[in-house]
């Protein structure tokens, strides 16, 4: 292992990037092993959740810039994962449902993902996990806020 600078090693910020760059990998290889992308994931989530919703509410909730939002949306629904419709209260906009096959598909991902997390998490007890995971979530609610 290569040393580092104990003026990097202490500073949260720099151990935080560290371990996203490592974690974006390995979910990238995750989302390739089971045809799928990370904004695809994303889409499928709010679908799953919380049913029928605009492409612009899709952005919102998903954190995605309206053009991914687009492009994700068009690559699911030619995979037949996602279904596009008219909303019948407001003809300029579409609504964006999950398919049965967007279901099914939405689960693998999602355990592969979850293997990704335990190899991710391999080090530390489950309470660990659980404290990182309320950490992290609590620093980033508030950074969202500000």
């Amino acid at each position: 292992m290569v040393e580092i600078p104990a003026r990097l090693a202490g500073k949260p910020s720099w151990l935080l990037t560290q371990l996203a760059v490592h974690a974006h990998r390995l979910a990238s290889e995750c989302f390739a092993e089971v045809g799928a992308r990370g904004h695809h994931f994303r889409v499928m989530a709010v679908l799953e959740e919380f049913g029928a919703v605009s492409q612009a509410e899709l952005g919102r909730r998903s954190n995605m810039d309206r053009s991914d939002v687009v492009a994700a949306v068009n690559e699911l629904a030619e995979q037949g994962f996602v279904e596009r419709e008219q909303d019948p209260r407001d003809r300029r906009r579409n609504l964006v449902t999950l398919t049965g096959a967007g279901s099914r598909h939405l689960r693998r991902v999602d355990r592969a993902l979850g293997e990704v997390q335990d190899d991710l998490l391999a080090p530390l007890p489950d309470e660990d996990r659980q404290t990182l995971t309320r950490l992290l979530t609590q620093l980033l609610t508030h950074h969202q806020r500000a």
